[in-house]
């Protein structure tokens, strides 16, 4: 196995990890940007307010995209089952 061939996996492992998070960090994103807005709004400066509604917007995330994470995941580790030939070389 080359040198190219593990950086191109690990590129690709790292491209996926992005790929599958950015879902759920982007819904933590807006849900907490909505809540300090309207902290902001309504001058509450409870530090403890967004965990609540992140939490739930997460759970909602990962129950609505878990799926498809799932599958990506799985499409990913497959590929690399299947071309485990490739890999070892003597």
């Amino acid at each position: 196995m080359t040198v190219d061939a593990v950086v191109e996996i690990a590129n690709r492992a790292l491209y996926l990890i992005i790929e599958v998070s950015l879902p759920v960090l982007l819904v933590s994103l807006i849900i907490g940007l909505i809540i300090s807005i309207f902290q902001t709004v309504t001058s509450i400066q409870e530090q403890t307010l967004t965990f609540v509604p992140k939490i739930i917007g997460v759970f909602l995330a990962l129950m609505l995209l878990g799926g498809w994470m799932m599958q990506k995941m799985v499409e990913f580790a497959t590929e690399l089952w299947m071309s485990f030939s490739q890999y070892i070389h003597k």
